[in-house]
């Protein structure tokens, strides 16, 4: 896990800025991320468990996925095998539940302008 006085990443839109808002949407805007903690929310998962509730991903997708999360301090691989959100992931979750009702209540919208698309 990469410290807070590490530098963010080459490819971060944060390393110019210093504003840790544009690294968490670096981080949150690949594609899959958000899925994950979605369904890592409700508590751990295996990672065939996991595969399988993430439909189109595939498997090496979410290995690359789950070991960004590990590294970024979000998730952790517990000795079991399974993943489970940090504290810092469980914070994550409950500041995007406001997204998650406004993406409900706006869903018809987003479907005209590309909305989700799962592959």
């Amino acid at each position: 896990m990469r410290s807070a006085s590490q530098p963010p990443p080459a490819n971060s839109r944060a390393d110019d800025s210093a504003i840790p808002l544009l690294a968490a949407m670096d981080l949150l805007g690949q594609r899959w991320m958000l899925r994950v903690i979605w369904e890592l929310e409700p508590g751990p998962l295996g990672f065939l468990e996991l595969r399988r509730r993430m439909g189109n991903c595939s498997s090496s997708m979410l290995s690359v996925r789950l070991q960004r999360l590990v590294e970024s301090g979000v998730v952790e691989k517990k000795p079991d095998k399974s993943y489970e959100l940090t504290v810092a992931g469980g914070e994550l979750g409950y500041a995007l539940q406001p997204v998650w009702r406004w993406s409900e209540r706006w869903a018809g919208s987003l479907d005209g302008a590309g909305g989700y698309d799962e592959t």
